[in-house]
């Protein structure tokens, strides 16, 4: 889940209200005051969106890959997860970045807007980002990253409902008594990163939102710390053949507050198909199979993937989907030549 909350008695007034009035008023409107109650009280924990292709979309990853690919490049991504649930979540991503000789490092650029309850929480967040490059020997090299950003959120509070405006035999009919909040906040936000690579693997470890910055909309809200570390291996299919393809196993491990998440898979890369079988889930319930699928060839890249919720959810979210696409551009003529990292492009 994406929004975690803590439960009150005046809430559970107003859940045990709705669910007497379910057959009147349809599952859409209960599922629109769940996400109003627990979305936007004081007292409200939010999580960071996630991605599952988490290496097509690399800046939101780790700081610490921009500049990786050496060359310019640009990124998109979008994410639809749960279109069954009214009041599904909707991410947008974008980013650009690329190595620059004179600062040692890579730079970075990205943008993301998520989508809460059809538009009722929406987040928009800026990023800048650089990265110092360290060649520690010749095969292998690490890349420390610092993120700085700016996020925007914002409350259409004309579409929460809440228990005090029903009537028992009209519906939703009174005008609610509880405080409008302020319909916007933003705030300053700072993250960083390290990454380790070589020719056949690669780690990493993040740490977001170091402050913890306060998002609240009524009294204070701290968004969490997120920790993520990451670990693949690349192995080609013929060590006497660049051309033969790769497989490449991956695991990911995430927590934010009380969340804990790991995602372990592999991905085939063979001539300008790539595909990947991944798992998700905590360390106590499965949460879903993900496939994948990609397609790959000189400076372009597409993808597309499909979680199948394993989870009892699985009947009312119709999964999710995301899409990447990737342009990357050539360079100009280098002095000093770096090696790009062989991770996964999606």
């Amino acid at each position: 889940m994406k929004i975690l909350s803590t439960i009150i008695p005046k809430i559970i007034r107003n859940i045990v209200v709705l669910f007497k009035l379910r057959d009147l008023m349809g599952k859409r409107l209960l599922l629109l005051m769940l996400v109003g109650i627990f979305g936007f009280v004081g007292t409200t924990q939010a999580q960071d969106p996630q991605f599952t292709q988490f290496y097509a979309n690399p800046l939101y990853l780790n700081p610490a890959f921009a500049g990786t690919n050496i060359c310019p490049r640009i990124i998109m991504n979008y994410r639809n997860q749960w279109p069954a649930i009214s009041g599904t979540f909707v991410t947008y991503s974008a980013s650009y970045d690329q190595h620059v000789n004179a600062l040692g490092g890579g730079i970075g650029l990205m943008v993301n807007n998520d989508r809460a309850g059809e538009g009722t929480l929406n987040t928009l967040s800026a990023s800048l980002i650089y990265s110092y490059r360290l060649e520690v020997s010749r095969k292998f090299s690490v890349k420390m990253g610092a993120q700085a950003s700016y996020f925007q959120k914002r409350i259409d509070w004309d579409k929460l409902t809440f228990g005090d405006m029903i009537d028992a035999r009209y519906g939703f009919v009174y005008e609610t008594q509880e405080i409008r909040p302020t319909p916007s906040v933003g705030f300053m936000d700072f993250s960083a990163g390290i990454l380790g690579f070589s020719e056949r693997f690669y780690f990493g470890f993040a740490a977001h939102h170091l402050t913890q910055p306060d998002e609240g909309f009524l009294g204070l809200s701290r968004l969490p710390m997120k920790l993520t570390g990451h670990l693949g291996f690349n192995f080609p299919f013929n060590n006497r053949r660049r051309d033969s393809g790769s497989w490449s196993p991956n695991v990911l491990y995430q927590q934010q507050q009380d969340f804990q998440q790991i995602n372990y898979g592999f991905y085939i890369h063979k001539g300008v198909i790539v595909g990947g079988l991944w798992f998700r889930q905590n360390f106590f319930n499965a949460d879903a199979f993900i496939a994948l699928v990609g397609f790959q060839q000189n400076n372009f890249k597409f993808g597309y993937s499909y979680d199948v919720t394993v989870s009892k959810l699985s009947n009312a979210t119709a999964g999710s989907h995301e899409f990447s696409f990737g342009l990357n551009f050539e360079c100009r003529p280098r002095k000093k030549k770096f090696r790009a990292i062989s991770c996964p492009s999606f």
